[in-house]
């Protein structure tokens, strides 16, 4: 009976078995994944101030772990924000850049379009004028007129014949855009009274050049006799007869030389006796 005892005195508890410090050796370290647990709590108070360099690593490698972790993904992000800043930045400059290049050109265009529009316009209003022009160089109005008279069976100038040339000459010396008609009448008929007045538009003519030095291309004739025209002025009236020898001068102005100060229109001429 005393051996059972003794063996059952020898063998320790088992509520003491699991109180022994290999249990509790055998309990897992926390990790990084984990949460932290809380210090060991001894003899000595609540922390154990014996506690080893490896087990405090043990404890706070997961802190440094997560902090070096958050430490990248701030770097990371700053980094993201930075490239997008750097990146927004180059698009703005680069849509201002266009935006201004686009200005430029539409002022560049505007500008063209507006020198288009003068150079059109002058161009028209040039077109204008020469149509004008044109329109204009045949159109002659009479501005004056004066019958030149002779003696009977003379071609001779009289001296008043003379003066009413040279105030003609006057009038029109220094200008342009103007032509002489002339019509030479005789009293003889068929073609003697033709060549009798032939004789006196050409002395009329002969003066001119001479004595005035008017051009030959602005004098124009026509030699008619006895041949009887209408009365000034009145063409149903019945043709008179003629009965003096006499040249009847026309000044005739071109339209466009009556637009300028210098024409003939401003100078007068005294005429001579009414026509026959």
């Amino acid at each position: 009976m005393a051996i059972p005892v003794w063996a059952q005195q020898a063998q320790p508890p088992a509520a003491d078995s699991q109180n022994t410090p290999s249990s509790a050796a055998q309990q897992p370290s926390p990790t990084a994944n984990q949460p932290l647990s809380a210090p060991r709590e001894g003899f000595w108070g609540r922390v154990n101030p014996f506690a080893s360099k490896k087990w405090v690593k043990r404890q706070t490698d997961p802190i440094n772990d997560r902090l070096t972790e958050l430490d990248e993904v701030n770097a990371r992000n700053a980094r993201d924000i930075k490239d997008v800043d750097a990146r927004a930045q180059a698009g703005i400059h680069k849509a201002q850049t266009s935006a201004d290049a686009a200005n430029q050109t539409a002022s560049s265009a505007n500008q063209q379009a507006l020198n288009a529009n003068s150079t059109a316009q002058q161009a028209s209003g040039h077109v204008d004028k020469l149509n004008h022009t044109v329109n204009g160089l045949d159109q002659y109005h009479q501005v004056t007129d004066l019958d030149i008279r002779f003696r009977a069976g003379s071609p001779a100038l009289t001296a008043d014949a003379r003066a009413q040339l040279d105030q003609l000459a006057a009038s029109v010396t220094g200008h342009d855009g103007y032509i002489l008609e002339m019509e030479a009448h005789a009293p003889s008929a068929g073609s003697v009274g033709i060549q009798n007045s032939q004789r006196l538009a050409e002395a009329v003519e002969r003066y001119l050049v001479t004595e005035h030095q008017i051009p030959v291309y602005r004098m124009h004739y026509v030699a008619l006799g006895n041949a009887q025209t209408p009365a000034a002025g009145d063409a149903d009236q019945k043709p008179e007869p003629v009965k003096t020898s006499s040249v009847h001068v026309r000044l005739m102005e071109n339209s466009l030389a009556a637009q300028t100060d210098a024409s003939p229109q401003s100078a007068s001429v005294v005429t001579g006796p009414e026509r026959p």
